[in-house]
């Protein structure tokens, strides 16, 4: 609550002094002629909410992302000399044992010296947040009043508030684009240091993905077996399932509620498909072992064949029913698009709708239906918790969908669950499947692009 203070405080100064920022303005239209006003009363407290709000932002962020650091190197020098003296990783636990003990969490009766050091940061957290709010309610209330002493009827308001949108804008999309790379750089940097380990064509054209080492070097495995073809097939196979089955149900979904449905019934359906996007992946992941699976068994045992109980088919089923929406939504929007007077064109020169929709609708929306079905397959790849429960956790070298397989994402996960050595190949091995799985997708989507700008419709 301390720490959420300063920027309460902020944002009620800046509310204040829009409001005063508009009503000064409207005082200065109604001395002249409304006319004299360069901008409208709006963009003039959207001026002084401006410079109310940003001065007083910046600071109060800055010491919040500050604060902890400061107050962690305060409470470290008022540790007794022995504590002082630890070893860094062990003064370190202690410092996490403090910030714990500080936030409420209580595992164990402290030492009088740690009880004394959790008491030393909570006042310096409250002294913090009292002063980073008494600053930013000074700067906010400064700001509030430099802005509006410089409101004048032709000051150019609409234009400075405009810039200031369009600089906000620019540095959102440049975060974005920073922390793009960061992820690929922590990926690259990651999966450089397993490839030091694991040569690149042992882990791309490897068949055998065992990453369990042993303890002692003449145990058998010792080395591990990173082969990550298994994975990839693995991922595919379901990834295809899941396709086969949202693409067709998914397409012919939106054609229908696009073309053919009258508005009361799209109504009512479109909102419904959508419903299965928001039900959790671990209600789908319950369905698929509780339903699914055991239902694809016993039809497989009538019909001689056999069909593991954790299996893709099962999986991709499953995750085929998740996606549907993702289709089907965005497919039907892109539809809806399409300009009403192609489609009376094409039906006032004898087109039947069938013929009309195959002609005209869906090679104008085939951008928005390629880019829903990338959508959908992103979707499926990055699936995690289907896949463990239907799936499995075995990596069989298999393309039969009755069979056990896992894929990229499950084996991250496993890799990196519990206290883990980021110094062995194991865990390095994660970061390697995640830059593989990066480069697979951004190829798949330059693919995409180059599909949809070869056979895209341009009209006028």
């Amino acid at each position: 609550m301390l720490t959420l203070l300063p920027l309460f405080t902020v944002v009620v100064l800046a509310v204040v002094g829009y409001r005063l920022g508009r009503r000064r303005a409207a005082a200065l239209a109604s001395r002249g002629a409304p006319r004299a006003l360069h901008s409208l009363p709006s963009y003039h407290g959207s001026y002084v909410a401006l410079w109310s709000a940003i001065p007083a932002l910046a600071i109060a962020l800055a010491w919040l992302v500050a604060a902890p650091h400061v107050i962690e190197s305060m409470v470290v020098d008022a540790l007794p000399d022995d504590l002082r003296a630890l070893p860094a990783g062990e003064l370190d636990v202690l410092m996490n044992e403090i910030k714990n003990l500080a936030d409420g969490y209580v595992a164990r009766a402290p030492s009088p010296a740690v009880q004394a050091a959790t008491d030393l940061t909570n006042r310096l957290r409250g002294i913090s947040a009292a002063g980073v709010a008494a600053v930013a309610l000074a700067l906010a209330s400064l700001g509030l009043l430099f802005g509006r002493r410089r409101l004048v009827p032709d000051l150019r308001a609409r234009n400075k508030v405009e810039t200031a949108v369009t600089a906000a804008m620019l540095g959102c999309s440049t975060l974005a684009v920073i922390t793009t790379f960061g992820i690929m750089l922590s990926l690259l940097f990651e999966a450089i240091r397993f490839f030091h380990v694991v040569p690149l064509g042992d882990f791309l054209f490897g068949l055998q993905w065992s990453p369990q080492t042993a303890l002692r070097a003449d145990q058998a495995g010792s080395s591990g077996a990173f082969g990550a073809v298994p994975l990839i097939v693995g991922t595919l196979l379901v990834t295809v399932v899941a396709l086969l089955v949202a693409g067709p149900i998914g397409l012919m979904a939106a054609i229908y509620m696009a073309n053919y449905a009258r508005p009361r019934v799209r109504a009512t359906i479109k909102p419904i498909l959508e419903i299965l996007a928001g039900i959790p992946t671990v209600v789908y992941a319950f369905f698929a072992v509780l339903t699914v699976a055991p239902l694809f068994r016993d039809v497989g045992a009538r019909l001689g064949l056999d069909v593991a109980s954790e299996s893709a088919l099962a999986a991709g089923v499953v995750m085929g029913i998740m996606i549907i929406p993702f289709i089907s939504s965005l497919s039907d929007d892109v539809m809806n698009a399409v300009p009403r007077a192609m489609r009376d064109g094409a039906l006032a020169l004898g087109s039947t709708t069938s013929e009309m929709i195959r002609e005209v609708v869906l090679p104008a929306a085939l951008p928005g239906i390629v880019g829903a079905f990338m959508l959908a397959f992103s979707r499926a790849v990055g699936e995690t918790m289907i896949v463990v429960m239907a799936a499995g956790l075995a990596a069989n070298l298999t393309v039969n969908p009755l069979d056990a397989v896992t894929t990229v994402t499950v084996q991250i996960v496993t890799l990196l669950v519990g206290d883990q050595e980021f110094d062995s190949p194991k865990t390095l091995s994660a970061f390697a499947l995640g830059l593989l799985l990066f480069t697979v997708t951004l190829a798949l989507n330059v693919i995409a692009l180059g599909i949809v700008k070869r056979y895209r419709e341009k009209y006028d």
